[in-house]
C-alpha cells in the first residue's frame, strides 16, 4: 500500500494501521532532524510530536497530493520551533530567495557528477551550513527529495529551492577548498 492509500484509511477511522506510516517515517524524520538541528537533543520526541501532529491533523491531509511532502512539512515546522525555542541559530524571516522566480535547467550529466562528488562531501560539511541550506540540503541528498516536494516541505518558490542549492554546494566547496589550502600550508 502506498502511503497515501494508508492514510485515507485512517482518515476513515482505522487509527491500527497509522503504526505502518510511522514504520515508514521514524528513521527518515530522525535522520532529517539530526542533520537539520545542529545539537539534536531529544530530537526522538520531537518526531513523536511530529506523528501525533500527523495523526490529530490526518484528515486535513489531501490524498491527491504525496504524503511525504506533508509530514515532512510537519517536521520542518517542529524543528523550525525546535531551533526558536532553543536560540540557537537566528532564523530569518524576510528571505530575498523567495522573492525572486528563477528558471530552472535540465539535470544534466554534470550535475550529476557533482551530485555524485557533493554526497561524499555533505557528511564532513553539512554541519559549516546555516539551518536554510542544512535543511534544503539534507532533503535533496540525504532524503532524495525532488525540487516540487522540496517546494512543497518549506513553502517556497520552485526556483528557489534551485538557488539555494546551488548556493550550498558552492558553500561546500568553497570550505573544502579552503581546508586542503590549510592542510597544504
Amino acid at each position: 500500500m502506498t502511503d497515501e492509500e494508508i492514510a485515507m484509511l485512517v482518515q476513515k477511522g482505522d487509527g491500527e494501521i497509522f503504526g505502518q506510516l510511522m514504520d515508514r517515517y521514524t528513521e527518515k524524520l530522525v535522520r532529517y532532524g539530526r542533520r537539520f538541528l545542529r545539537e539534536p537533543e531529544n530530537i526522538e520526541d520531537i518526531v513523536q510530536d511530529v506523528f501525533i501532529k500527523t495523526y490529530q491533523n490526518i484528515r486535513s491531509f489531501d490524498p491527491e497530493r504525496k504524503f511525504s511532502s506533508w509530514i515532512y512539512r510537519i517536521a520542518h515546522n517542529a524543528f523550525v520551533n525546535a531551533l526558536r525555542d532553543r536560540g540557537t541559530e537566528p532564523l530569518i524571516s524576510f528571505d530575498f530567495d523567495a522573492l525572486i522566480s528563477h528558471t530552472l535547467y535540465e539535470d544534466g550529466e554534470q550535475e550529476k557528477k557533482e551530485d555524485e562528488e557533493m554526497r561524499v562531501l555533505l557528511a564532513k560539511g553539512i554541519e559549516n551550513l546555516s539551518a536554510m541550506y542544512r535543511e534544503i540540503v539534507t532533503l535533496y541528498y540525504f532524503e532524495n527529495l525532488g525540487y516540487e516536494q522540496i517546494s512543497d516541505i518549506l513553502e517556497i518558490p520552485l526556483g528557489t529551492v534551485g538557488i539555494r542549492l546551488s548556493r550550498a554546494r558552492a558553500m561546500l566547496k568553497k570550505y573544502f577548498a579552503d581546508l586542503r589550502g590549510h592542510e597544504n600550508s
